[in-house]
C-alpha cells in the first residue's frame, strides 16, 4: 500500500516537477514549509515574477496548492506542497511516445538530483561535525528478486520513510535529511 502522502504522477506533473527551479521550489516548500513568492525569491535569488510564474505552473499541475489561511490580506498568496513524494514509471505512459519521453528524461533528471544532494553533502560535511559524518550512510546490495518482490521492497522502504516523515525529530539538533533509494535490475 502506498503511503497516504505519495501520489502517482501524471505526465504534466512530471514535466512540472523536473524543471530545475521548480524542483528547488518544491524542495523548499517541502522542507521549510509554506511560503510566499517573495519569500521564495529571497531564498533562491530569483525575481519574484519568475517565482510566481513557476508557482503557477506547479499549482496547475497540482504539485503545490494555495494556503489561504496563512494570508494576512487578500493580496498575499501562500503556497505549500500538495504531497510529500511522487512516483511514476515509463510503463505508466502506456506506449504513448510523448509520455514515455517525459518520464524517461525525468528519471534521468531525478538521478542527477539525487547525486547532486550527495555531492552537496560531500562538499559541506565539515560544517556538520563528526556526529553527522558518522550518522550519514550509503548502502548497496545485490539481490535476486522477482518483479513482485521488488515491488514489495519498494513499498516497505516507502512505508519506513513515511513513518519517519510522519514522526519527525523535535530535538534542537534535528536537521533536514535527504533520503533516496533505487532498486533496479542491473548487471555487475
Amino acid at each position: 500500500m502506498a503511503p497516504a502522502n505519495r501520489r502517482s504522477a501524471t505526465s504534466s506533473m512530471i514535466a512540472a516537477i523536473h524543471h530545475p527551479l521548480r524542483r528547488r521550489l518544491i524542495d523548499l516548500l517541502g522542507v521549510e514549509g509554506p511560503a510566499t513568492a517573495s519569500q521564495l525569491a529571497a531564498r533562491t535569488g530569483e525575481l519574484v515574477g519568475n517565482i510566481s510564474h513557476h508557482l503557477k505552473v506547479l499549482a496547475a499541475a497540482e504539485v503545490i496548492e494555495e494556503a489561504p489561511e496563512l494570508a494576512k490580506n487578500r493580496r498575499e498568496r501562500w503556497w505549500r506542497s500538495a504531497h510529500q513524494s511522487y512516483s511514476w514509471s515509463v510503463a505508466d505512459a502506456g506506449g504513448e511516445p510523448a509520455g514515455e519521453l517525459i518520464a524517461t528524461v525525468s528519471e534521468e533528471r531525478n538521478v542527477t538530483h539525487h547525486l547532486d544532494k550527495v555531492r552537496q553533502w560531500f562538499e559541506q560535511r565539515s560544517e556538520y561535525g563528526e556526529e553527522w559524518d558518522r550518522a550519514a550512510f550509503a548502502t548497496d546490495s545485490w539481490l535476486r528478486l522477482t518483479p513482485e518482490r521488488l515491488s514489495e521492497l519498494s513499498e516497505r522502504i516507502g512505508d519506513l520513510i513515511q513513518e519517519y516523515y510522519e514522526n519527525p525529530s523535535t530535538e534542537a539538533s534535528a536537521t533536514p535529511i535527504y533520503v533516496f533509494a533505487h532498486g533496479v535490475p542491473a548487471r555487475p
